[in-house]
């Protein structure tokens, strides 16, 4: 029951629509019994500042999608280190006052990529937003180098600037043994594929994006004979993380959460 005790928690993003955070929070509540909700919230990006300190204040949080994780990392009062690293955030909550913030993707990125088994190699990460910079850097943590692929020529060349800055090697894009996907590509079903082919060296593909029986580029990637998986694993991994910054000493319900999640998306 929703009453004056709950704590609200919400999804900052457009769009969010297509978002199963709600769906896996609630169900992680629900199974624990915390008088807690969590609500999807379209907003703009002027407009989320505020909301997160709304929501945080009042004993809530939350997550944050894009393309709103940059303004967050420059909304929150406490940032962790990696969201000062990465200058994106996706996760928030307020302790003794203040907005914190902290970014869970990484640890998202590296469980999917734990799923599949990776090779030795560098990673190819197609996008340059606040998802290819968690991807980028859960490849600074294995010591692997990185390429990235971007429709904007600028935007490639601030986040190849910035991946030097923060001492993480670069390749070839045709070395790379494993392709990301963190763009948005995908969402929409008219959406085309971020790549049409892997590099030629590629074993493993990872999409951000999930979507109900696959996205169309992990089909693309397995007929390609890659080992390729959805970001179904990240999605519950990074809520996991998400939901230890809310609920000091809680354990998150895994199993519960990938539950959820794999029912929405059958």
């Amino acid at each position: 029951m929703i009453d004056g005790s709950t704590r609200v928690f919400a999804i900052l993003g457009d769009p969010v629509a297509h978002s199963l955070s709600p769906t896996m929070h609630n169900a992680a509540f629900q199974a624990l019994g915390l008088a807690a909700a969590y609500v999807p919230l379209r907003c703009a990006v002027q407009d989320v500042p505020q909301l997160m300190r709304a929501l945080a204040m009042a004993g809530g949080g939350g997550n944050v999608t894009v393309p709103h994780k940059e303004v967050a990392a420059r909304s929150v009062d406490g940032p962790s280190a990696r969201v000062r690293l990465l200058g994106a955030c996706n996760t928030f909550w307020a302790d003794d006052g203040a907005v914190c913030g902290d970014n869970t993707d990484v640890a998202g990125v590296a469980a999917a990529l734990d799923a599949l088994e990776p090779p030795e190699g560098p990673w190819l990460i197609l996008g340059t937003g606040g998802g290819a910079r968690a991807a980028a850097d859960a490849a600074r943590d294995r010591g692997t180098a990185v390429s990235v692929v971007s429709r904007s020529a600028d935007r490639k060349q601030r986040f190849e600037g910035w991946v030097r800055g923060v001492g993480i090697d670069q390749a070839p894009a045709a070395e790379c043994t494993v392709v990301i996907n963190a763009t948005p590509l995908g969402l929409a079903q008219t959406d085309p594929l971020p790549i049409d082919q892997p590099p030629p060296r590629a074993v493993v593909a990872f999409d951000m994006v999930y979507a109900p029986g696959e996205t169309s580029w992990v089909r693309a990637m397995r007929a390609a004979g890659l080992r390729a998986s959805d970001g179904r694993t990240m999605l519950v991994a990074q809520g996991a993380a998400a939901f230890r910054c809310w609920f000091s000493g809680k354990h998150p319900p895994l199993d519960v959460m990938r539950a959820a999640v794999d029912a929405a998306l059958r």
